[in-house]
């Protein structure tokens, strides 16, 4: 039997020079979305070493300057439900690459104001939530 609890979802909004780092999504949901860095938080992990370490496995590179950005509880992608937690990060040092080729097509940095599309629905969130200040989003669908 599935299990129906909910999971915890990382993402990672990092800037640089005013972009946003994003790929687009290969598995699971959002296929063929653009997404921030990110993963699953892990037990007993805390948030910033989670975005840490998703970024460096996803991207090979450093962030710094980890805040919180906003909290989502997402139904969108159902059967699957994830409380999806999103940070705030800059870019330290690295260039991006895909360290994970059968999760992701490729990094690129983009314009705030001109994303790409699709946005997967964490990532819209996120960007919702760092031009207003909301951040809170409650089943989300």
């Amino acid at each position: 039997m599935e299990d129906k609890r909910p999971k915890v979802g990382m993402g990672v909004m990092i800037l640089k020079d005013g972009k946003v780092l994003m790929g687009q999504r290969k598995v699971s949901h959002g296929i063929g979305e653009y997404a921030f860095p990110g993963g699953h938080l892990e037990y007993m992990e805390s948030f910033e070493d989670c975005a840490k370490r998703e970024v460096m496995e996803e991207a090979g590179i450093k962030i710094k300057n980890i805040k919180f950005l906003h909290v989502g509880n997402i139904f969108h992608y159902a059967p699957k439900h994830y409380v999806n937690i999103v940070l705030l990060a800059e870019w330290e040092s690295g260039e991006p690459q895909v360290l994970e080729p059968e999760k992701l097509e490729s990094w690129q940095w983009y314009n705030l104001d001109d994303l790409p599309d699709p946005v997967f629905i964490q990532t819209g969130l996120a960007i919702k939530s760092y031009k207003t200040g909301n951040n809170y989003y409650d089943s989300i669908k």
